[in-house]
Order: C-alpha cells, then structure tokens, then sequence
C-alpha cells in the first residue's frame, strides 16, 4: 500500500512538471512578490477563462433544457406505471391467489381469464348483472351448464 501511494505521489508530481513545461510555467515563489505585469496577465487569463465558461454555459442550456423536459415526461410516465403496478398488486391482495371472482365487480378481462369464458360470454355476464348468487349465470341463461361446470370453483357473487 505504501510502495503504491509513493508511486502515486511520483506520478503526480511528474504530471504538474510536464504541465508547467507544457504550457509556461506561470508558478512564482512564495517569497518573491508577483509583479504587475504578472498580476494583470493572471487577471485576464482569469476572466477569458470566466468568459469561456459563461459562453460554454450559454450553448448548453437549451440542451439541458431539453433534457429537463425529456427527463420530466419519462418522470410521469414511471409514475404512471408505477400506480397501475400498485394497483395490480392491491387487487391481486385483495383477490388473493385462489379468491374466486366477484361476478358482479369483474372486468371483461378477468372474466375472459376463467376458463372457457370468451369475450362476448364475458360481456353477457357484464349486461346480466347484479347477481344474487352465481349459480344464477345458469338460470338466467347466461352460459351454459357445461361453462358453469368450468368455473363454479372461481366465481362468486357478492
């Protein structure tokens, strides 16, 4: 660990050399005072520096702006999703794995997942309702005795 923190510190040190090198080095000795004419080439390195930024800053914010929104809607969307997964999952609880089907609150798609029972049988249900107990879906004609036989097991009527 301490071989590696030195070689690290080597590194470094190389670095801030060769970028001195590179680039003229404006580095001055703490006990010697700057002078004016450093003082000032600092002070307009400094602002064509800010300026570089402010105008760098200026071209990015119709692209950051784009990506608030985009970020935005995909925001909603998730949210959206999320609250129809919770609401799966608060019927799924409340139906439960092998909690029959309320015939008289069911949706067309759930009805249509008993078996046997298609989308207009399905809908014949829906129009036929409030029953008062299940076996009703067979005297009033709804399905037949064979189609009951299939799901007597799944439904009920509350």
């Amino acid at each position: 660990m301490l071989k590696k923190n030195i070689n690290s510190r080597i590194a470094l040190g190389l670095l801030v050399v060769l970028s001195c090198g590179a680039q003229g080095c404006n580095w001055i000795w703490p006990s010697q005072p700057p002078s004016s004419a450093a003082q000032e080439e600092q002070r307009q390195r400094d602002e064509k520096t800010r300026d570089q930024v402010a105008d760098a800053t200026e071209r990015m914010k119709p692209a950051i702006q784009s990506a608030g929104r985009a970020l935005n809607s995909a925001a909603e969307k998730a949210a959206e999703e999320a609250k129809a997964a919770a609401q799966g999952v608060k019927e799924g609880w409340t139906r439960g794995a092998n909690a029959p089907l309320d015939l008289n609150s069911a949706t067309e798609h759930q009805l249509t997942e008993l078996p046997g029972i298609s989308g207009p049988e399905a809908r014949r249900i829906i129009r036929a309702r409030p029953y008062a107990d299940k076996r009703d879906l067979v005297t009033r004609g709804v399905i037949t005795n064979s189609a009951y036989a299939k799901i007597k097991d799944e439904i009920t009527a509350k």
